[in-house]
C-alpha cells in the first residue's frame, strides 16, 4: 500500500507583545492546521483565545524536542498539518525550531514559513545605526572561555552588530562589550512591542551607566556599532582588544610612540573621547607614584 501524501510544517510567526501584531495568513493556517506545536503552550493559549482559535495544541520545547520532535514527524508522515509557534515572534531563531525543521526536511516534508514578527529587525530600524550590513549573534554563549572567543571574534566585526540578552546578564554583557570592543555606538531595546518598551541609545558605556542605576527588565535586543577604520591596525601587529586602554596606551609608547601620539591612536582606535583616556592615564600614574 503506498503511503499517503505527507503533510506540511508551518513556521508561523506570533506577536512579541502586542497581540494585535499578527498577519490575517497565520491565523487562517492556525485555525486549519490539525495541530499547533508551542514552545510554551500557556502563552500560545492567551493568543489562541483572543482570536478564538480552538485547534489541538502540544508543547515543543528546549527540554522535550527530542522525544516530542519524533512525536511532530509522525503527525507530518501521516499527513496532518502542524504550525509550529514559539515562545514569541518568528520559530527557528533561537529556540529549538530549527532542528524540527532540519528533521522535517531530511524526511522530505514541505515547510512554509509565514513572515511575521521578530524583535530583531525592529531594533535595528530604530537604533539609528547602520542597517544595511548586520550580523545576528542570537545568544552569546554562557560559558565564560566561549564566550571571550565569540567577543573577540566579534571585535573585528565591521557589520552592526545584533544580539539578545536576558535582564540578568545585561551588565556582564555590556561590561564585556566595553573592555573587548570599545566604547562604540548602541541601542539597547526593550520589551519591543510591549507596555513598558524602551528604547535606549547612546554609547556602549552610557547604556552600563543607566542600567547600573536602573535595574534591567524584562528582554533585551542589543544593536552595536561596527568595527570602524577597519584598514587601521594597533602599530604594534599584535591583537589588543583584550588589553585595558590604559595598557594600550603604555604597549604604544614602550615601543617607541610618543605617550601623547599613543593617546590619542588608541582614542581613536577604540572610539574613547581623548579627555577621558587623559584622565585614565593621569588616574593610573597617580596609583604608581
Amino acid at each position: 500500500m503506498e503511503p499517503g501524501p505527507k503533510g506540511v510544517l508551518y513556521l508561523c510567526a506570533t506577536p512579541i507583545g502586542n497581540l494585535e501584531d499578527i498577519t490575517l495568513r497565520v491565523l487562517r493556517v492556525l485555525k486549519e492546521v490539525d495541530l499547533i506545536a508551542a514552545e510554551d503552550t500557556r502563552y500560545t493559549r492567551k493568543l489562541l483565545s483572543h482570536y478564538d482559535i480552538h485547534t489541538p495544541l502540544t508543547s515543543y520545547h528546549e527540554h522535550n524536542r527530542h522525544r516530542k520532535g519524533e512525536y511532530l514527524l509522525e503527525r507530518l508522515l501521516a499527513g496532518q498539518n502542524v504550525a509550529l509557534v514559539s515562545d514569541a515572534g518568528t520559530p527557528g531563531v533561537s529556540d529549538p525550531g530549527e532542528e524540527l525543521v532540519r528533521a522535517a526536511l531530511e524526511q522530505g516534508i514541505t515547510v512554509v514559513p509565514l513572515p511575521g514578527p521578530s524583535a530583531l529587525l525592529p531594533a535595528i530600524t530604530v537604533s539609528g545605526l547602520p542597517s544595511g550590513r548586520f550580523v545576528f549573534e542570537g545568544f552569546l554563549p554562557k560559558k565564560n572561555k566561549e564566550r571571550q572567543t565569540r567577543l573577540s571574534l566579534l571585535a573585528g566585526e565591521t557589520r552592526t552588530i545584533v544580539l539578545y540578552e536576558a535582564p540578568h546578564r545585561l551588565l556582564k554583557t555590556l561590561d564585556q562589550f566595553l573592555n573587548v570592543l570599545g566604547d562604540r555606538r548602541a541601542c539597547a531595546a526593550r520589551e519591543l512591542t510591549k507596555r513598558f518598551e524602551e528604547i535606549h541609545r547612546g554609547t556602549i558605556s552610557q547604556l552600563r551607566d543607566y542600567f547600573s542605576a536602573n535595574p534591567p527588565r524584562g528582554e533585551f535586543v542589543l544593536v552595536i556599532e561596527g568595527k570602524t577604520g577597519a584598514g587601521e591596525d594597533s602599530g604594534t601587529g599584535r591583537e589588543w582588544n583584550f588589553l585595558a586602554p590604559e595598557e594600550h596606551v603604555e604597549l604604544l609608547t614602550r615601543e617607541g610612540l610618543h605617550p601623547n601620539e599613543a593617546i590619542k591612536k588608541v582614542a581613536r582606535l577604540r572610539n574613547i573621547p581623548r579627555r577621558d583616556l587623559y584622565k585614565l592615564m593621569n588616574k593610573e600614574k597617580t596609583k604608581k607614584t
